[in-house]
């Protein structure tokens, strides 16, 4: 319910003073994201490597399938500040990650 009235109210101050959607989706933004497509070699460590370039990473977390033990091919990343997730989403948004495993 506090959901709703957040957007609510949003959608309020939209309409009054016309900020762009992108303004409005921001001020809802917080420092955790989900990233998607990933490759299931990619592990913690890589996902936080790649990341770590946007600001300070608190967690990067692969989530892996309980009976495979293998990637999902999706994680999290969690910043320090709302500001370096935006930064990580603008630069990594369509990006292509690759992980090199050597022997």
């Amino acid at each position: 319910m506090a959901f709703a009235n957040k957007i609510r109210s949003l959608l309020k101050q939209a309409v009054s003073v016309k900020p762009s959607i992108y303004q409005a989706v921001r001020c809802m933004s917080s420092s955790k994201l989900f990233v998607g497509g990933l490759s299931y070699n990619t592990d913690d460590q890589s996902l936080r490597e790649a990341f770590s370039g946007y600001g300070e990473v608190v967690e990067a977390r692969v989530i892996i399938d309980r009976e495979t033990g293998r990637s999902r091919g999706f994680g999290f990343i969690t910043f320090t500040s709302g500001e370096e997730a935006s930064t990580a989403i603008t630069a990594m948004d369509g990006k292509v990650l690759f992980v090199f495993f050597l022997p």
